[in-house]
């Protein structure tokens, strides 16, 4: 584990590992180095850490072993000192639709703590993180922005599309054939067909679901060389883009380049224009909003509508289009759409990036194809954009005062207003919607699903799917104080907030309330007045908390608001 390159630190001050390796004092904690197969010249070296969330419940994250084997490799070969060490994940395909998913969104919490631990105990330098599933990677984020130490974000990669009567389908198509199968229009026999081929090795969900959205986000906000979220799984060039990492964190720890010296407001908002103009995940707003409250950037939910309104999307990729990431990664992947952005000028080229570089440096030394000198149907320039605003809308009014979010996946002028069918829980809402009982124009409200009340604020793309499967993706409402998958697609809202554990107006709404959803006036409302409201929710009885003791416990009682990206870290919670 020895190079002959000479570290240079760069900086006066002492490498932390030093406190661990250095003097005569320690020969104890050398000696336990040396049963590794560690030696004098990793001694000298900055001890860089690979947190490594490889798993066999997943196939995101079945091959992170290998990725980190490359990313150690990259570490070794710069004269660093790498130390591979464990975390966890959550597959959110397998639990979703089970009690399980409770599990998810702490998920993100618990790597982003195992993470600050072990750095911190065992005084490491810098890192390269990896992820897989979905909350691996705002985890890691998380976590490199709470230890502030030099660290690079390095993503698996995402899995190929499967095929199925010579069409390509990924994951979404079981979830929504799943409805259609409930509604009579698909045969079981075709669904059990697809399952076969749907996911034909490691990666990640191929669309520009959660996972996607949130490695093209690590480029976007800087913690990722660009052009690193785009390979699959199981290319030779996503290996390469993990070794790249790897001497990229030694290279930070050299010139003493840690997140708080390249994360601020601009970054955050490259990121959030990424995201609207890719029509990514939902779920980014919940980890940005995080993310940012960890780095104690001032991000307001408001931003995201700001930076929709003038920035429109212009990649149609799955949920709402066809296309899938590898067919970003073919034309060039997110420094593509980085480039037309920054070109329009809805990007901040002058923020700063892990390299040391500008983001508008970085993108000119890759130099990505203009999009207009692409053959990608699935691409628009700014100038003739598939919709003018941006895919994400955050949604206010009396029943989410501090708002709700929806991903506009279709029509972009929606306007709905009906009575509500409300539901305790997603068990319930899944069986209503199996038994064939929605109908065109239905409003469907999901409560006690938020970071407190669920605990974990599941994601529920079984039911958004079966609503989808049985052709109402677009003349069905549903809200909900949960999440929903990066998958979902439809006239689907949530993130409602505050959310009904926490006395939400949610918590108040009965049967037959009419419910208004104004996509144009960003309004989510119900028709009820405000002392109408506080009566309801003076006579409600909070339900009492599912779990009194274990993790879920404890993750329940310290999550914040959706609206402050559900944060468990009690020196940034803000309610």
């Amino acid at each position: 584990m020895s190079s002959d390159d000479e570290f240079d630190y760069g900086k006066d001050e002492q490498l932390r590992s030093r406190e661990v390796t250095e003097g005569p004092d320690k020969a104890p904690h050398r000696a336990m180095f040396r049963a590794m197969g560690f030696d004098d010249e990793d001694f000298g070296s900055p001890m860089i850490g690979v947190p490594n969330p490889a798993a066999d419940i997943t196939p995101c994250n079945v091959h992170l072993d290998d990725v980190a084997d490359a990313a150690l490799e990259g570490v070794d070969e710069t004269g660093g000192m790498p130390i591979e060490f464990g975390t966890i994940t959550i597959s959110d395909a397998i639990s979703m639709g089970t009690e399980g998913m409770k599990a998810s969104l702490i998920s993100r919490e618990l790597i982003a703590d195992s993470v600050e631990l072990v750095s911190f105990g065992e005084r490491m330098d810098g890192l390269v993180t990896i992820g897989g599933c979905d909350k691996n990677m705002p985890g890691m984020m998380m976590a490199a922005i709470r230890t502030d130490l030099p660290s690079v974000f390095c993503y698996g990669g995402s899995i190929m599309p499967g095929e199925h009567e010579g069409r390509e389908v990924t994951v979404q198509n079981l979830f929504e054939g799943v409805g259609a199968v409930a509604d009579g229009e698909m045969n079981p026999d075709e669904l059990d067909e697809m399952e076969r081929n749907a996911c034909p090795g490691a990666g990640s969900c191929g669309g520009m679901f959660t996972a996607n959205t949130m490695a093209s986000i690590s480029e976007a906000i800087g913690f990722a060389p660009l052009g690193s979220a785009s390979p699959p799984a199981e290319a030779d060039s996503r290996y390469e883009v993990a070794r790249e990492a790897g001497e990229i964190a030694v290279e930070a720890v050299e010139a003493g380049r840690k997140p708080s010296d390249f994360l601020s407001e601009a970054s955050f908002e490259n990121a959030i224009a990424l995201q609207v103009a890719v029509g990514g995940s939902t779920n980014a707003v919940l980890h940005l909003l995080a993310m940012a409250a960890e780095a104690g950037v001032d991000l307001d939910i408001e931003t995201f509508n700001e930076i929709s309104a003038r920035t429109p999307k212009i990649a149609n990729l799955q949920p709402g289009g066809e296309r899938v990431m590898n067919d970003l990664h073919e034309v060039g992947g997110v420094p593509v759409v980085l480039r037309e952005l920054l070109e329009a000028d809805l990007l901040h080229g002058d923020a700063l990036t892990v390299t040391g570089e500008t983001m508008a440096e970085a993108i000119a030394r890759i130099d990505p194809p203009a999009i207009e000198d692409l053959d990608a149907d699935f691409l628009h320039t700014v100038a003739d954009p598939i919709h003018e605003r941006g895919a994400i809308r955050i949604l206010t009014g009396n029943l989410a005062p501090d708002g709700a979010v929806i991903k506009i996946t279709g029509e972009d002028h929606l306007h709905h207003e009906g009575p509500v069918r409300i539901f305790e829980q997603e068990e319930d809402a899944m069986a209503y919607v199996q038994e064939g009982n929605v109908e065109s124009g239905d409003v469907i409200g999901i409560r006690n699903e938020g970071p407190r009340g669920g605990p974990g604020m599941r994601e529920m793309l079984g039911v958004t799917s079966a609503v989808a499967g049985q052709g109402h993706a677009e003349d069905v409402a549903l809200f909900t104080d949960g999440r929903f998958s990066g998958a979902t697609r439809g006239f689907s809202i949530g993130h409602v907030a505050p959310e009904a554990a926490a006395g939400g107006p949610i918590a108040a709404l009965e049967d037959g309330d009419t419910i208004t959803i104004d996509i144009d006036d960003l309004e989510l409302s119900v028709d009820l007045s405000d002392a109408e409201i506080e009566q309801r929710l003076a006579d409600h009885d909070r339900p009492e908390p599912q779990y009194t003791t274990g993790v879920l416990a404890k993750y329940g009682r310290d999550f914040g608001s959706a609206a402050n990206g559900a944060v468990t870290n009690p020196g940034v919670k803000d309610e």
